[in-house]
């Protein structure tokens, strides 16, 4: 039987049950390897002590601090008893509180003048900061001996580190479980080539585990800094590029708009002229259409910077070539608006007999003759295709993507069905990308008889070291420029709490702006009907929690709805929109919306992409604090949209010096999408923006952050595509590839070889 390898080794085998099945529940730590890559979160220096006067309110924290002095108070007629100790650092004071039968042990130990590491959750008692009942461990020569000594003198440097714990498992314990697998570090497998690692001057990987745990010196930290966070950029960027490659290989139809066909018609019909964006950006699309390789590009763009334009031109550009076009909505209301949106811009071709009622040709394909009313003799038809359509209608669209008849569908995942067979698929367009995974996108793609082309599209700007990893198999197009005659948005923080005046002045104007004869979106995070409280509450022991922790459940759409149609807003044509309504009803008051016969539309975030109503020029945002930073550019992209001002009101009742009241601040201070999305991914944690629906990798950056580290994973990028271009199966380099299994779960390597 073959030795499983040092990093391998299930940490219970050398920790114990009891820890490591805490390390597995609480820090997801399982092996040696993932207790060697569990890195300290800071060092405390001997001999310094911890500001104690900049402690977080409210968090988990871990000091290093010096008794100052300790007492016994009575409470209760001499029946209760409290210890309160003091604990300083020169610059400031904490006081640690132990109550009851739990003060004996504290106050025999923790004597004025001795050290120890103390942790717990820092609160406010009397104006003044505390730890109740914080776990500790003394140091130096008073430290106790046996499972529980934290002997600081036996670590190698002057440095203490400070590592991520949870309940039940402080940091000082966790560096002692570090200190019981540090050996099996000298048997970690380099991943890097030996001449990229010494071109660089980066230290090995065993030198670089040992320093980043028992550093001896600032300098040591700095080294396994450098070379740990090369290793997760490079690793990562290495998975993406071997993708690109295999991708690369695949054989693909070369797809070019057929001159004098429904491209040129369509363009030669626009009522305006395409931005200097969107031709450039069109360009990138159509040449890499022309390729006998599919395309993987991602299109990201501005709100209403007019992608949805740019994808259509391209899908007629692959109808023009005889293929068939797919885009694929994340929901159902996204789904139907770009059905509509795109039946309404091919409106002035419907009249020459292009588009839509185009008759019947045997043999299939997404070309058709249309002469009708001695018109072009091309045509196709465009078909929908949700979850929740009727039997006869499906049933329809799929004989018409199976025959060919239809050459554009637009759907939600309902296309990814086994069921669902295309003529001849050329592109598939992935609209907001971020709702879907690696695997959902390209469980479409492999609907073609070869690889089809792909385009995504997101209207969340991307910060590029995110396009680079998230996105990193895709080739990147960025539209960042407005249409003409888009208007700007004015955008306001209501505090509704604290001047309710505001709030009220916030429904006159959006009366003012339905008296002028245009209409407005509230949005709310919530429902609210019976369904959704008992889908949320999971029962009266949730919903109260939830009511602790918030004041109040968040505001709601049926309730906000009835409130404002009986208060504030009465006599306007008021209507609702959510996701469980039933589809015809969710169509019917988008469309009613759509041509001017709602004035005010009170919806959740279904509303958030691809709805496009130009004469819509208020949003008032409810629980604005409940949103992220990108979701609110996001709804707020829903006005403006036409030749009238837009104007969002962002409701809160969060106290003006809060955290949420900051995000708010900053998405009504600027319109760029760019810096919205630096705001956010810097309040987001790493998984968030790396976790496995969207790269298709387990969470992994432990030590490179994606918004400070652009040098770095820039660099790995460019040396990943090196190296992958030079040995496309890692054959030369075994570390490498037992870095890339690590990383990659066996079903994605297998994806990723297969491309």
């Amino acid at each position: 039987m073959d030795r499983v390898p040092a990093l391998e080794e299930p940490l219970k085998k050398l920790l114990g049950g009891p820890t490591a099945k805490v390390m597995a529940e609480h820090l997801d730590l399982h092996t040696v390897g993932d207790l060697l890559h569990h890195y300290p979160r800071r060092y405390e220096e001997r001999g310094q002590l911890t500001k104690l006067a900049e402690l977080p309110l409210d968090e988990d924290v871990t000091v290093v601090a010096q008794v100052a002095d300790a007492r016994v108070h009575t409470f209760n007629q001499g029946r209760g008893q409290r210890l309160e100790i003091t604990i300083t650092d020169g610059s400031g004071r904490v006081q640690l509180v132990f109550f009851g039968r739990g003060i004996h042990k504290p106050h025999k130990e923790l004597l004025p003048g001795s050290r120890a590491m103390f942790a717990g959750k820092v609160s406010m008692f009397n104006r003044r900061m505390q730890l109740a009942h914080p776990t500790y461990a003394k140091l130096g020569a008073d430290a106790p001996e046996g499972d529980d000594a934290v002997d600081i003198d036996s670590w190698a440097g002057a440095l203490i580190p400070i590592y991520p714990a949870c309940k039940g498992l402080e940091s000082w314990k966790i560096a002692k479980a570090v200190d019981a697998v540090l050996p099996s570090a000298q048997e970690a497998v380099d991943p890097l080539p030996a001449a990229l690692r010494d071109g660089r001057g980066f230290v090995s990987l065993p030198e670089a585990l040992l320093k980043v745990h028992r550093p001896r010196a600032l300098a040591d930290i700095e080294d396994a800094r450098r070379r740990l966070k090369w290793d997760e950029a490079f690793v990562l960027q290495v998975a993406l590029a071997r993708r690109r490659h295999a991708d690369g290989q695949l054989p693909a139809v070369a797809r070019r708009p057929a001159p004098g066909g429904l491209l040129d018609a369509f363009d030669a019909k626009l009522p305006f002229t395409l931005t200097e964006g969107q031709r450039k950006v069109s360009k990138e699309i159509f040449d890499d259409l022309a390729t006998e390789h599919p395309m993987h590009r991602l299109l990201q763009g501005e709100v209403g910077s007019g992608k949805t334009m740019v994808a259509l031109r391209a899908m007629l550009a692959v109808v023009d070539s005889g293929g068939q076009a797919a885009m694929l909505a994340p929901t159902e209301v996204l789904a139907q608006q770009h059905h509509r949106s795109i039946t309404e811009m091919m409106g002035e071709l419907a009249s020459w007999g292009l588009w839509r009622e185009a008759p019947p040709q045997k043999g299939g394909g997404g070309r058709r003759e249309g002469g009708m009313l001695g018109g072009s003799d091309l045509g196709t038809k465009v078909v929908l295709l949700t979850g929740s359509m009727g039997m006869p209608a499906r049933r329809q669209a799929l004989l018409d993507l199976v025959t060919g008849e239809a050459g554009v569908v637009i759907g939600t995942h309902a296309l990814i069905e086994d069921k669902v067979q295309f003529h001849d698929l050329g592109l598939v367009v992935v609209d907001e990308q971020h709702r879907f995974g690696v695997e959902q996108r390209d469980a479409l793609r492999g609907k073609g008889k070869q690889p089809p082309h792909l385009l995504v599209m997101t209207a969340t700007p991307i910060p590029r070291t995110v396009a680079m990893t998230v996105f990193g198999d895709l080739e990147t197009s960025v539209l960042d420029q407005l249409p003409a005659g888009r208007s700007p948005i004015a955008s306001h923080v209501v505090p509704a709490q604290d001047k309710p005046h505001f709030l009220a002045r916030a429904w006159e104007r959006v009366r003012e702006e339905v008296d002028k004869g245009h209409q407005a979106y509230v949005v709310c995070p919530r429902i609210g009907d019976d369904e959704d409280e008992a889908k949320s509450a999971k029962g009266k022991k949730k919903a109260e929690e939830a009511e602790t922790a918030d004041k109040r459940p968040p505001l709601a759409v049926i309730e906000i709805a009835d409130q404002l149609s009986k208060g504030p807003l009465q006599g306007l044509r008021t209507e609702i929109l959510h996701g469980r309504m039933q589809p015809d009803d969710k169509d019917d008051v988008m469309r009613r919306f759509g041509a001017g016969e709602v004035d005010v539309l009170v919806a959740t975030t279904v509303i958030e992409v691809g709805v496009n109503v130009p004469n819509a020029t208020a949003m008032v945002i409810m629980d604005a604090d409940r949103f992220g930073v990108s979701q609110l550019h996001q709804l707020r992209g829903r006005v403006g949209r036409g030749s009238a001002p837009g104007l969002c009101l962002l409701v809160t009742d969060m106290p003006e010096a809060s955290a949420a009241r900051a995000r708010l601040n900053a998405v009504a201070s600027t319109l760029d999408g760019f810096e919205l999305s630096r705001i956010d991914l810097e309040q987001r944690r790493e998984g968030d923006v790396l976790g496995q629906a969207q790269s298709g990798v387990r969470s992994s950056l432990r030590m490179l952050t994606v918004i400070d580290d652009e040098e770095v994973i820039a660099a790995a990028r460019e040396e990943a595509a090196t190296v992958v271009a030079e040995d496309p199966d890692l054959a030369h380099l075994p570390g490498l590839r037992t870095a890339l299994d690590a990383l990659l779960d066996k079903d994605r390597e297998q994806y990723l070889d297969k491309g």
